[in-house]
């Protein structure tokens, strides 16, 4: 819970970063951008004043200096057009036609729509007559335009590292948790290997000595258990073999171990078809999964009467398993979490059996585990899929 906790505050971290480093761009991006518009509108006006003494130049005019003026706009799109509408010149203008007619249609359009949207400064040639005139409309430069994208780019190059960076933080840590959770197993694996070949051999000492002992059948089966354990330990973090399965023995047997396990007041059932579904198994690592499952379902239900249900289904090119439980269920913010190394509800678990059944499902079997359902107060269904 501790380590998923602190996962989380990173996340959140680097999100508040991702967001106080968008809104800042555009801020400073809005206040630059108002100020080149309104640098460019100084320079249209400007240029709307040379079109005009152009238009109304006698021979004291100093046409260079007006040409230079006029020549001078190489980036803003601009569109002249009369007192009707109809287009007299345009300039940095990107128009698609086959001839000119076409070109001075379309440019009329635009400067309509740029009229309409404020981008505009109409010039009175002659201050007597307040019909005679003409307006200039124009358009933001290509580099406006760009600088107003930029924010945008620039927030999502921000968030694609914020994504890069917690799938960088995520899957460090669970390589190394996986390291750490692989060297456990194997150590314990290891260290169980001796008291577990000396039990078998005092098995055998009592056996000799009092063939007729009841409890010795039934310490054999603890040794035997103990010797499944540590042989399930040592196959962790390398690729068991697989062959040929019943799940229904296995859920069967499962549901016999649980059985003598569990309390009285929880019942497990069976819910297996008539015929054999036969996959591709490691039958004791799937046991694994499977008692895990079962296990935690039985913690859910904290000693109150229950019901485990085995199901095992087919579903075209899938069998599928399912474990039900009545315990209290799954609240949903944890939904996400219950699979991760080192989540666990419990005081003293470690969070590992459902980490390791995920490991088992998926990198053994080549199958997936979910939870399938879950209600806070009424249980939860596991449903894992396996290749048929």
């Amino acid at each position: 819970m501790q380590w998923t906790d602190r996962i989380r505050q990173v996340k959140i971290v680097l999100v508040l970063a991702a967001v106080l480093i968008a809104v800042a761009s555009l801020v400073v991006s809005h206040f630059l951008i108002r100020d080149l518009e309104t640098e460019e509108r100084k320079k249209m006006e400007v240029w709307a004043e040379a079109m005009r003494t152009l238009n109304t130049a006698d021979e004291h005019t100093d046409l260079n200096l007006v040409l230079r003026v006029l020549n001078g706009n190489n980036t803003i799109p601009v569109i002249v057009t009369d007192a009707r509408g109809n287009v007299q010149t345009f300039r940095n203008l990107k128009i698609k036609a086959g001839n000119r007619a076409d070109s001075l249609r379309q440019a009329a359009i635009i400067g309509r729509e740029l009229k309409n949207s404020g981008n505009v400064i109409p010039i009175e040639l002659d201050d007597s007559l307040r019909t005679d005139h003409v307006n200039v409309c124009y358009d933001d430069s290509v580099m406006l335009r760009r600088l107003a994208l930029y924010p945008y780019v620039q927030l999502g190059v921000v968030l694609l590292f914020v994504v890069i960076a917690i799938f960088a933080l995520l899957t460090s840590k669970r390589a190394e948790q996986n390291k750490v959770w692989v060297g456990l197993s194997k150590e314990t694996a290891h260290q169980l290997g001796t008291p577990i070949s000396s039990l078998m051999a005092w098995m055998e000492i009592l056996r000799e000595n009092y063939p007729d002992d009841n409890l010795i059948p039934e310490m054999d089966k603890d040794v035997k258990r103990l010797q499944l354990t540590a042989d399930r330990f040592s196959k962790i973090g390398s690729l068991p073999e697989l062959a040929p399965a019943s799940l229904n023995e296995v859920m069967h047997r499962v549901a016999n171990y649980m059985e003598r396990r569990t309390s009285r007041q929880v019942k497990v059932v069976e819910e297996l078809p008539a015929h054999d579904v036969v996959v591709q198994l490691n039958a004791s690592l799937f046991e694994w999964v499977v008692e895990n499952l079962c296990k935690n379902a039985a913690d859910a239900m904290g000693g109150a009467p229950g019901t485990i249900t085995l199901r095992v289904l087919e579903e075209g090119r899938k069998a599928v398993v399912e474990v039900a439980d009545t315990g209290k269920g799954i609240r949903r913010k944890d939904l996400g979490n219950v699979f991760r190394p080192g989540f666990t509800t419990k005081q003293r678990g470690w969070g590992l059996g459902l980490s390791l059944a995920r490991r088992i499902v998926e990198e053994y079997h080549h199958g997936k585990i979910w939870v399938k359902s879950s209600e806070v107060g009424k249980g939860t269904t596991f449903r894992i899929e396996l290749p048929a």
